[in-house]
């Protein structure tokens, strides 16, 4: 091994032990919650972890039979109202169905999956992200009646 990576070695262990060190030594004298989220662990699982569900009182469609609850023949127009950041719409049918979404952010695309029932029964769900004001097509195959609930997870 030359000097040079001797050096380099010996840095990157001190930075280790660094780093360490202060994670150590930045907790509180108190035990806390292990279940809260605080500061850095919000912003990483913003990044990559799942993304809070839209409110379905901030969903509205004129095919809704019941608050949440979407009954119609071919197809409906979904409107969400701006969520105040990325959000999932979840919505969830016994029976397949497709839906149509303009993609977050500044995508210029427009998202279409074809959702089918689970094979463990639990029924159809499509995860749809939304960032801002928006509709959401949704369309049922055939010429029969659907039913899809807008739901929280």
């Amino acid at each position: 091994m030359s000097g040079r990576q001797k050096a380099l070695l010996g840095v990157l262990v001190v930075l280790l032990v660094a780093l360490f060190v202060v994670a150590i030594g930045a907790g509180r004298d108190d035990r806390g919650d292990p279940g809260a989220r605080h500061g850095l662990v919000d912003r990483l699982g913003a990044l990559g972890g799942e993304q809070a569900a839209v409110d379905p009182a901030t969903v509205s469609a004129d095919c809704f039979e019941d608050p949440g609850r979407l009954v119609f023949s071919g197809s409906c127009e979904l409107r969400v109202a701006d969520p105040g950041g990325l959000r999932t719409l979840v919505l969830r049918s016994a029976a397949r169905f497709t839906v149509t979404a303009p993609a977050p952010g500044d995508a210029d695309l427009t998202i279409r999956d074809e959702v089918e029932p689970a094979a463990d029964g639990t029924g159809a769900v499509a995860k749809i992200a939304v960032d801002e004001a928006t509709e959401v097509g949704v369309r049922c195959p055939g010429l029969g009646s659907c039913t899809v609930v807008v739901v929280t997870s």
